[in-house]
């Protein structure tokens, strides 16, 4: 394992708050590298094929390009082909499949050490930006059965479930999603949430879709309930009628998900009890001197409050000067979050 000779800034996550922080790097001269464990805009891809966003184009674009979508709101693909041609436009410096695994401080100053598919390196670096977002790091159940191999914390394209019994934990927009995906090519769903009705941040055109297929007995719903136990043929289900034991060929809790905790703590992150790293506002340095944090991950566990809308900002906070980082915290008070999302 040997150390990248030339310093450089480095940006760990290639979605698109990190390939904004990118963008504000180059317009001031840089020629920053972003890494991602994954592809370019990992979270986007994990989400349910054919997903429409409830926030509409203007909002998800970054570097003042035009994302042009077919509809009112952009799918999930169009977003995919966005971000991607943002990347090629700007000329970004993108390494996929490259993992950031601890901070290196030597004499020969900083180093991040990253692992890929052939091994571990170190680069060097001047400035680094973690916009890892939460994607990655499901929330478990803890319970027996969750680990084994039909069982997922992701979304998978609809038609892999024809004729199969499919039970999705959860009430937020991906498990409703999902569900009524499944259903429309022949899955028998049932959909199990420890709340006693759906959030109201459910899409508004999901909502309908799916009660009216709960009234019908189309898709089965067990509201105030909870998974005990998953085995290989079936989901044990406590509800307000007592245990349940469900069929299920697949398995899907979808109960959301959170930043890598664990990475923020290896690397010397000072966070508090909501799991935020420590950071100033303004320029959003971290107790690490040279670190930076942008995007959903300087909310810790309150994922909620940071979204592409508002984090796309991030950037001029790292790179700008106060007149930039003055504009830039006024869009982002200009960018609630749209119910729905």
């Amino acid at each position: 394992m040997t150390p990248s000779q030339q310093e450089t800034d480095l940006i760990i996550g290639a979605g698109p708050i990190g390939l904004a922080c990118a963008i504000s790097a180059r317009r001031r001269g840089l020629d920053p590298l972003v890494i991602d464990a994954g592809a370019i805009g990992q979270s986007i891809v994990r989400y349910p094929v054919g997903m429409t966003f409830f926030t509409t184009p203007e909002r998800l674009e970054i570097g003042g390009h035009p994302l042009v979508c077919s509809g009112a709101k952009p799918t999930r693909e169009e977003a995919l082909m966005y971000y991607r041609g943002v990347a090629r436009a700007e000329q970004l410096r993108i390494r996929p499949y490259t993992t950031l695994v601890g901070l290196v401080r030597d004499g020969r100053g900083l180093s991040a050490q990253v692992a890929t598919r052939i091994g571990e390196e170190r680069i060097q670096y001047s400035r680094l930006v973690l916009a890892t977002g939460y994607f990655d790091h499901p929330n478990l159940l803890g319970i027996p059965g969750e680990d084994l191999a039909h069982v997922s914390h992701y979304a998978v394209e609809a038609h892999l479930l024809t004729g199969l019994q499919v039970v999705i934990i959860g009430g937020k927009n991906s498990a409703i999603e999902l569900a009524l995906q499944a259903y429309r090519v022949g899955a028998r769903v049932t959909l199990v949430h420890r709340r006693a009705t759906l959030k109201p941040s459910v899409k508004y055109w999901l909502r309908p879709d799916f009660e009216n297929r709960v009234a019908a007995g189309e898709i089965t719903a067990h509201f105030e309930s909870t998974v005990e136990t998953i085995t290989p043929t079936t989901v044990i289900v406590r509800t307000p009628n007592g245990k349940q034991e469900i069929p299920a060929d697949r398995v899907f809790a979808l109960t959301g998900y959170r930043p890598d905790f664990d990475l923020f703590r290896r690397i010397g992150l000072a966070l508090d009890e909501e799991g935020r790293p420590h950071h100033d506002p303004a320029t959003l340095e971290t107790n690490l001197p040279g670190v930076y944090v942008a995007g959903s991950v300087t909310a810790g566990r309150l994922i909620s409050e940071i979204f592409i809308e508002n984090g796309r900002y991030d950037g001029e906070k790292i790179y700008g000067d106060s007149a930039s980082r003055t504009k830039a915290e006024s869009d982002y008070g200009a960018s609630p979050r749209p119910i729905g999302e």
